[in-house]
């Protein structure tokens, strides 16, 4: 009686934990973004008002952010942006950095209709084992002496959460098109495959 007690106790202690990580880390991540972007910004009104206002300087930055955003989505705003992407790229240091960076960003944008085409499966990285990628190009490599075109599938394959990963060749056959959405092939990745549904069928597009 006493053992099948603290049985059930552990599973709901158990149960209770696994429900409350995700919201207490969701909470931290946001306490600390909101106290890293008010430490940056708050310290300029503190002079400019000569007293503290708590929350001042996220407040600034989250209407700033919102800002770009409107600015970016019109013409104007785009040769603006188009005028200093081209201005940083100049600067030998900061082109690696930025150029790198944005690319990174407009990968896994959902505007970017250029970046991810598919969520599929591939057998990597070695015969007998499978991973999930993301179909990033689609490649034709043409041999100069025999004049053989050889269609290949370049397919993104995460090696460390989801900003780090191998570019995988595959032919075609050996990518299996699932029916599985980019987002959800995301969300799929970040939880590590738990988020993957039972059963993947494949794309019929």
């Amino acid at each position: 009686m006493v053992t099948s007690i603290r049985a059930t106790l552990k599973r709901k202690f158990l149960a209770g934990l696994i429900v409350s990580i995700p919201a207490v880390i969701t909470v931290l991540v946001i306490v600390w973004f909101f106290e890293f972007v008010d430490g940056i910004l708050g310290p300029l009104y503190n002079k400019m008002l000569g007293y503290n206002v708590h929350g001042l300087g996220f407040i600034s930055a989250v209407i700033l952010i919102f800002v770009i955003g409107i600015i970016s989505t019109n013409v104007f705003g785009k040769k603006v942006i188009e005028f200093f992407e081209r201005a940083v790229v100049r600067i030998p240091v900061f082109k690696g950095i930025y150029t790198a960076i944005k690319q990174l960003v407009d990968a896994f944008s959902p505007e970017n209709n250029s970046s991810f085409k598919k969520f599929v499966i591939v057998e990597y990285p070695r015969p007998g084992a499978f991973a999930f990628g993301f179909l990033t190009k689609e490649c034709t490599i043409k041999a100069s002496k025999s004049g053989k075109e050889l269609c290949l599938r370049a397919v993104y394959v995460p090696t460390n959460n989801l900003y780090l990963g191998e570019i995988v060749l595959l032919s075609e056959c050996d990518v299996f098109y699932t029916d599985i959405p980019i987002e959800e092939g995301i969300k799929i990745i970040l939880s590590g495959g738990i988020a993957a549904p039972s059963r993947i069928s494949e794309s019929k597009e």
